[in-house]
């Protein structure tokens, strides 16, 4: 699966981003997608991921009741929608698919095996 995020800018605390992922082949619909982030001189970091059939969603705590991640398989698309966005929400964001089709959404690096080319999000204080 190939995949390509859009939608990252520049955006004052307490406003709203919604990422795009586009997956490329037939099979994105069979895969776990997710996002991850890294900050400048921090390590990446999972944010959110969710399962093939959008049933279920995972996010990491500093997230949860901020943003919402969903998809649409019949636009091979994948959604981040941020509200309420912190200056420590700045990073380059990454979507990502899971390493197996049918697999339950990882958390970690190893579980994803494919990964897009990352967009910018700033928030300014």
């Amino acid at each position: 699966v190939q995949l390509q995020a859009s939608g990252g800018g520049l955006v004052q605390a307490g406003g709203s981003l919604r990422l795009s992922c586009a997956g490329s082949g037939r099979t994105f619909s069979t895969y776990a997608t997710g996002w991850f982030r890294q900050a400048p001189g921090k390590e990446r970091e999972f944010v959110a991921a969710i399962n093939w059939s959008g049933g279920l969603t995972k996010f990491t705590d500093s997230v949860k009741g901020r943003f919402t991640i969903s998809r649409d398989n019949a636009k091979n698309t994948m959604f981040l929608q941020m509200n309420s966005l912190k200056p420590e929400d700045t990073a380059v964001y990454y979507c990502v698919a899971n390493l197996r089709p049918w697999a339950a959404p990882g958390t970690e690096v190893p579980d994803f095996g494919s990964w897009g080319q990352g967009t910018q999000v700033t928030v300014s204080s």
